[in-house]
């Protein structure tokens, strides 16, 4: 998977397309990832002894096939690929062929 924690990308399908967030959590195994502001579900919490009942807006996990990395510089979306730079497998951007990490 090719979109990592703390990546800055764009929804480029689904309710939330075009909206941009950082990535909050990447899911590898299930191919997912939960980005801030995109897919937001209502949990409702029961009220117990210590807290009141409540309703919580969560981020919920969406396909990573689904977003796309945004480039700061390009300042769109782009696809990533790979390089060897140094003796070390690197992210690089094909739009701008900058290094990502």
């Amino acid at each position: 998977m090719k979109i990592k924690k703390d990546d800055t990308v764009v929804v480029i399908s689904g309710k939330d397309k075009g909206k941009t967030g950082t990535v909050l959590r990447a899911i590898p195994k299930k191919n997912k990832v939960v980005v801030e502001g995109v897919n937001m579900q209502t949990k409702h919490a029961k009220a117990t002894q210590t807290s009141p009942a409540e309703i919580k807006h969560i981020e919920g996990p969406i396909d990573a096939s689904n977003v796309m990395y945004y480039d700061k510089e390009a300042k769109s979306g782009t696809r990533i690929g790979y390089k060897i730079v140094d003796g070390k497998k690197v992210r690089v951007s094909k739009k701008t062929g900058a290094v990502i990490d």
